[in-house]
């Protein structure tokens, strides 16, 4: 899970969420967030295309974990079930978001499910990957341990009450405004001018060259750019056919961690660091290095890397 703090650009890292569009909310009593599940008191809710977004941004305020379920798999109804008695064992600590997929087909086209159950947290709107599959409870706890220090690093404390989505909602309205060039960059970036993107935050670092935000946005901006109208399959047939070719293994790593294969862009990156010398050993490492930056320095996986990448260079 990335450790580095949340920016505009980091909504399309780990997840497009590019499709889930605000629908415009009728009038009356009807409008709002997801309904709260009558025993969990807002502990456990369920998303659906209409309210994901407020949703989402309730994790402003509080850590929230998403499950996507289908109600054809029995598996995935009990692993939702066991879910929630985690959730509510936490007593508010986290919100748990229950997606039928079936029922909501833009939230599975957003997430690019293949096979459910499968999990996500949500902090400061920033989608983390957490796992596939049915996990035990043990497993689940673990997991939503590191969830919770993840948000407190970033001051994501607060704990869920009934009608917290709602106001989520309303807070974000009253969020403090960017600074006007992160502004900028973040209104490129939602219009898909990557260009306009890079060369706000470029100016914003010209402005002040310790803006850690801006050079993040940048590096992730840069991770967009590089990646944009590539095809995967082609690209991964071309990094098979040529181990060696430092372009098509940094593009490949692109596309992974883009996709949040994390550890595979890592792991990637590494074996050629391993098999090549001179200018294109060098130049894997500073890529690999940049990707370490768009992580987060901080991130487990960021660490076990370096230390991966200290014995593949020495």
């Amino acid at each position: 899970m990335s450790h580095q703090p949340f920016t505009a650009a980091a909504l399309r890292g780990a997840v497009d969420l590019s499709s889930l569009k605000r629908p415009a909310q009728p009038a009356g009593p009807a409008s709002g967030a997801a309904s709260t599940s009558a025993d969990g008191a807002g502990l456990v809710i369920e998303g659906t295309d209409a309210t994901i977004r407020d949703v989402i941004a309730a994790s402003d305020r509080h850590p929230v974990v998403m499950v996507l379920w289908s109600p054809r798999l029995q598996e995935s109804a009990d692993f939702v079930a066991s879910f929630g008695a985690v959730a509510r064992r936490y007593a508010g600590r986290f919100q748990l978001v229950t997606v039928d997929v079936d029922a909501n087909p833009t939230i599975l086209q957003a997430f690019q499910v293949q096979a459910v159950p499968v999990s996500f947290a949500f902090v400061q709107s920033q989608p983390v990957p957490l796992f596939e599959g049915v996990q035990p409870e043990a497993q689940i706890t673990a997991i939503i341990d590191q969830v919770l220090a993840l948000a407190a690093q970033h001051g994501v404390t607060g704990t869920v009450a009934a009608g917290d989505v709602a106001a989520a909602a309303d807070e974000v309205e009253q969020e403090q405004p960017l600074p006007p060039l992160h502004q900028k960059a973040f209104d490129a970036i939602e219009s898909g001018d990557l260009d306009g993107a890079a060369a706000a935050y470029r100016e914003a670092l010209a402005q002040s060259p310790a803006d850690t935000d801006a050079k993040l946005g940048l590096a992730q901006v840069g991770l967009l750019q590089r990646t944009q109208g590539v095809d995967l399959q082609t690209a991964r047939a071309a990094a098979a056919a040529a181990p060696t070719d430092v372009d098509a293994q940094i593009l490949v790593a692109d596309l992974d961690l883009l996709g949040g294969h994390v550890e595979d862009a890592f792991l990637r990156l590494i074996d050629t660091v391993r098999v090549t010398a001179d200018a294109d050993r060098n130049t894997v490492r500073e890529h690999l290095v940049e990707l370490f930056e768009v992580v987060g320095v901080t991130d487990e996986r960021v660490v076990r890397a370096r230390k991966s990448l200290m014995s593949a260079l020495f």
